[in-house]
């Protein structure tokens, strides 16, 4: 059924480039986005660190750092697999 469905939706290269380019957008927001919890838990750690880690800021803290980690493994796995590509097809040219 997925054979079928490939010989008959042959993917060209402006095809492959337009979704390299959306990858690449959705990668660097999840860059941005996962680099910025870790900003927040690193404030946050550094401000419960002097008020002996009391209170909810301390389940905030630990969702962002588990959240920061959960975006950024995939989209730094994926940037490299971007930027593979774009090498490759550069060096094919």
């Amino acid at each position: 059924m997925m054979k079928d469905y490939f010989r008959e939706h042959q993917s060209t290269s402006t095809d492959l480039k337009q979704r390299r380019l959306r990858v690449a957008k959705y990668v660097k927001l999840g860059k941005r986005t996962g680099y910025s919890l870790w900003l927040v838990a690193i404030i946050l750690f550094f401000g419960l660190f002097f008020s002996n880690f009391d209170g909810p800021l301390v389940g905030l803290l630990l969702v962002c750092l588990i959240a920061g980690c959960v975006i950024l493994l995939p989209s730094i796995v994926l940037s490299y697999a971007v930027r593979a590509a774009e090498r490759e097809e550069r060096d094919l040219s």
